[in-house]
């Protein structure tokens, strides 16, 4: 159920800052650990997170709201699936470059639909799954690179390391969108950018614990980089908290599906990203799948509409 326009130009813009922020930290990572490299994003976010949540009380002054004994398992549990998720999306570069690294993970729009049916009860219009449809046969065009691919090259490829690292990636995606979506209706109020920005001071917060306990124990030696390195990962840090903010208001006040299909158009600013920022050529049948990602954006848009 739609509670608030505001989840489409709060969609658009988590998908400009998300891509911009992988941008970057994709460069993190070439001089830090994968778990390293995920860490950035969240300690480095929280005083952003901070920033805003006391910005916004304080342009809107209100009482804080009150929390149900649900809130914090439920910012845990996306906060663990999204440390996953961002780490298995690193991991995939390795494998293939910027953009058909984060193109496998794009699965998470389908994944997300049918784990929010499952587990939300929420459903979408025919029109919104022919967007979605129409979304997985761009991503895929994309995960190819550029090579002519039949029905079962595409099944052969799926059991490569890069497609398989980033459709999980995608899956614990997914399992962020829904825990964070309850998250935020487990806040007692009904301002949906409070509780966005409440849920997301308390789930970075968390984020940064879990992943700075792992690296002490398994990488002590990382953490003197993740504070090295303070520069580039104090602009990763912004762009998350930004982001995040974007991607919590959409979750609180629209259907996870329905915002993971908007958010497809992630890959656009991907590719221009990976294309001006990075370097990377754009292929022919890179611009193809664009099209289709697009074009399955519209349906869905389209169908939520009606």
């Amino acid at each position: 159920m739609i509670t608030s326009p505001i989840w489409l130009p709060a969609t658009l813009a988590a998908g400009g800052l998300q891509a911009w922020r992988t941008a970057v930290q994709r460069r993190v990572s070439h001089s830090l650990s994968i778990n390293a490299a995920g860490l950035v994003r969240y300690l480095y976010g929280i005083p952003f997170a901070l920033l805003m949540l006391g910005a916004y009380s304080l342009a809107f002054p209100t009482p804080l709201p009150g929390l149900s004994s649900l809130f914090l398992p439920f910012c845990i549990a996306g906060g663990l699936a999204q440390i996953i998720a961002t780490n298995l999306l690193i991991m995939a570069f390795a494998h293939r470059n910027f953009v058909v690294g984060t193109a496998y993970a794009k699965t998470e729009a389908v994944q997300g639909a049918i784990l929010s049916f499952l587990l939300l009860g929420e459903t979408l219009s025919l029109i919104s799954w022919a967007g979605i449809g129409c979304g997985v046969v761009g991503v895929m065009i994309l995960s190819t690179g550029g090579k002519r691919m039949g029905a079962m090259d595409f099944l052969r490829a799926m059991r490569q390391p890069a497609a398989l690292t980033g459709m999980t990636s995608g899956f614990f995606f997914a399992l962020t969108a829904i825990g964070i979506r309850r998250a935020t209706q487990e806040v007692a109020s009904d301002d949906h950018i409070l509780a966005a920005l409440i849920v997301l001071s308390v789930t970075v917060t968390l984020q940064s614990g879990m992943q700075g306990v792992w690296l002490l124990w398994r990488e002590p030696g990382e953490m003197r980089r993740v504070f090295s390195t303070w520069r580039v990962s104090g602009q990763v840090g912004l762009l998350s908290a930004l982001g995040s903010a974007c991607w919590f208001t959409g979750f609180a006040t629209a259907p996870v599906a329905l915002v993971r299909i908007v958010g497809q158009v992630e890959i656009a600013f991907t590719m221009a990203f990976g294309h001006f920022y990075l370097k990377e050529p754009i292929r022919r049948s890179e611009a193809i799948g664009l099209m289709l990602v697009a074009s399955g954006v519209l349906l869905a848009l389209a169908g939520a509409l009606r």
